[in-house]
């Protein structure tokens, strides 16, 4: 495995360039995210990411982090690693300043992320995740929740966890069993919680449980949940720990990747009942947990991201020095990247990582300016953007990061599929993300019923018409242009015969709503490689910046655009040729 080398360059392209930085700069909520402090910000994260947290990948996955007698072990290197992390601040980059946070973009954090997962996903499950918590307790908790628990969250020496899942649900959340009984200013926590990353370990002082469950008394159904914070050791009110909660982990599972990250069983209440806390409001459990839902889905698609930038240098590093075969131009003997396919599954990789990047970064992008834009209209304009791109985010990166990670085991031919080259590891923790925070075939769900069908297709719309301006900046006539408008074209038949037919059948949304996520992937994809394409031209030609960079940016673009964005084709035809026999689907179909 090479060493993992942070994108610098890369990920300022996508942020200064690629997305302008300045749109996030000229507002004075951000007015101190100079692009001088974001790229040295920047680069010291990937610094920390290169030094710190790549080393203990093998290890952690080695090693796995175990339960023992109530208590979770983490491999070698990681309480070290996490403590380091603890004093450089990271997790308080865009947190914000009245509680200890730094105030900078979410997209500046989605940055720093990014190197954290390329380097180490398991590891930065934990941040990821204390993130996410932090994001509910500030939009719905009390001020004395927050004053409470919020200032040793953000500087990471608290960690959080989300808690949804029990045996019987899985993604139902319809009829947890799990109960909530008030006492006095708090609640009494009983039951049993699933797969919970990060559930207990020795990182962190204390870790922040987020626990949705109803009240004993509540309705059946989601309109009965409710959301509470449950800490593990007691809060006293000075700040410091007080006793242990009454909330211990059960196990951890042996999974098939993310080994050192802690899945763990929770069980709250054996005794008298964990101590708990309501965030927000009685019944709307569900619509707070979101707000840690919808930040986790944004960063599993950058789950995706990292793991397949790893990926992908793991298997340029290998095909760079394999010598194997003959130049097919030369005949001499030459390294495996001189091979025409090799050559070809590299591209398709480097240029896939290129397109989920950019999906990520504009959906974190219009996640700051929907909530600190200068006007109401642009804060509406990007609220609709962000809900459109987010199941895009993570269920089309997630889906590519599983056929990027296949392709440089390929690379690497039979050493690929032996473990001590480490690069069955990217493919073996890649596919959980798929799964995460909402199945993508829940994302696909939410994409058609939620944000196409819901607002009649007009955020769609709204983003077509950002597409068009880059088409008419580059000129109808260019080849590049050419290819993308069919593809683009294309997209919007298959959104209107979705918007004409979706009551045909009770069926039909969910027939049709996977094949057409992934079609609208492919062509935004497409969209920044485009915008990609026509910024390195501009920089060829004025000689500004790195002209290899830049010639390469341009040639990712080809190739994406003439080989990947095809596939947008099959799809679109799978919905509008393929809906019926979709529709007409039933279980007895497979006896």
């Amino acid at each position: 495995m090479a060493d993992y080398k942070a994108p610098v360059s890369e990920i300022s392209f996508v942020i200064n360039d690629l997305l302008n930085i300045d749109q996030l700069t000229s507002i004075p909520d951000f007015a101190e995210a100079t692009p001088e402090l974001v790229d040295a910000v920047v680069e010291e994260a990937g610094k920390f990411a290169a030094d710190v947290i790549a080393p203990l990948n093998r290890i952690g996955d080695i090693q796995h982090s175990k339960a023992s007698n109530g208590e979770v072990k983490t491999p070698d290197g990681f309480q070290e690693a996490y403590r380091l992390f603890i004093e450089n601040g990271w997790l308080s980059l865009a947190q914000p300043t009245q509680y200890g946070g730094q105030g900078l973009p979410f997209t500046l954090h989605m940055a720093a992320s990014e190197f954290w997962n390329s380097a180490n996903m398991a590891l930065a499950l934990c941040p990821m995740l204390s993130a996410g918590a932090i994001d509910a307790l500030v939009a719905h908790g009390s001020e004395e929740l927050r004053e409470k628990f919020l200032p040793n969250m953000i500087d990471a020496s608290w960690s959080g966890t989300m808690n949804l899942t029990e045996s019987h649900a899985g993604s139902d959340l319809s009829n947890l069993k799990t109960k909530a009984t008030p006492n006095g200013d708090h609640y009494l926590i009983k039951g049993q919680k699933i797969y919970i990353t990060w559930g207990e370990h020795d990182m962190t002082d204390n870790i922040i449980h987020i626990v949705l469950a109803p009240l004993v008394d509540a309705p059946a159904g989601v309109k009965g949940l409710s959301l509470f914070l449950v800490p593990k050791f007691l809060v006293n009110d000075d700040g410091s720990l007080g006793e242990r909660n009454d909330l211990t982990v059960v196990s951890t599972e042996e999974k098939m990747g993310i080994n050192a990250s802690p899945t763990c069983v929770m069980s709250f209440g054996e005794n008298e009942g964990a101590v708990g806390y309501m965030i927000g409001e009685p019944g709307q459990g569900l619509s707070c947990m979101f707000t840690l839902m919808n930040h986790a889905r944004l960063e599993v698609g950058l789950e995706g991201v990292g793991i397949a930038e790893r990926s992908y240098q793991d298997a340029l590093d290998y095909a760079k020095t394999r010598v194997q075969g003959r130049n097919p131009e030369t005949g001499e003997s030459t390294t495996i990247i001189g091979h025409p396919d090799v050559q070809r599954m590299l591209m398709q990789m480097k240029s896939s990582v290129d397109a989920m990047r950019a999906v990520c970064f504009d959906a974190s992008m219009s996640h700051d300016l929907r909530g600190h834009a200068n006007s109401q209209e642009e804060r509406d304009y990007h609220s609709t953007k962000f809900a459109l791109l987010t199941p895009i985010t993570k269920a089309w990166c997630t889906e590519l990061v599983n056929e990027v990670t296949s392709l440089g085991i390929q690379v690497h031919g039979g050493m690929g599929f032996i473990e001590e080259t480490g690069v069955a590891q990217h493919y073996r923790d890649a596919r959980i993300t798929a799964i995460y925070e909402g199945t993508n075939g829940i994302q696909a769900n939410d994409l058609v019923g939620r944000k196409l069908l819901r607002d009649s297709g007009a955020g769609f719309k709204d983003l077509m018409a950002e597409m068009d301006v880059t088409i008419n900046s580059l000129g109808s006539d260019h080849a590049l242009v050419r290819q993308f408008v069919k593809y683009k074209d294309s997209l919007q038949e298959t959104a209107q015969f979705i918007l004409d037919n979706s009551g045909s059948s009770s069926n039909f949304e969910g027939a049709i709503s996977f094949n057409f996520l992934m079609q609208m992937g492919y062509v935004c994809g497409a969209w920044y490689h485009l915008r990609s394409f026509e910024i390195g031209q501009a920089k060829l030609e004025a000689g500004e910046g790195d002209a290899k960079f830049y010639r390469n940016k341009k040639l990712a673009a080809n190739f994406f655009i003439n080989q990947m964005l095809p596939r947008a084709t099959a799809y679109g035809d799978a919905v509008t040729q393929g809906a019926s026999i979709g529709c007409e689907l039933s279980a007895d179909a497979f006896a």
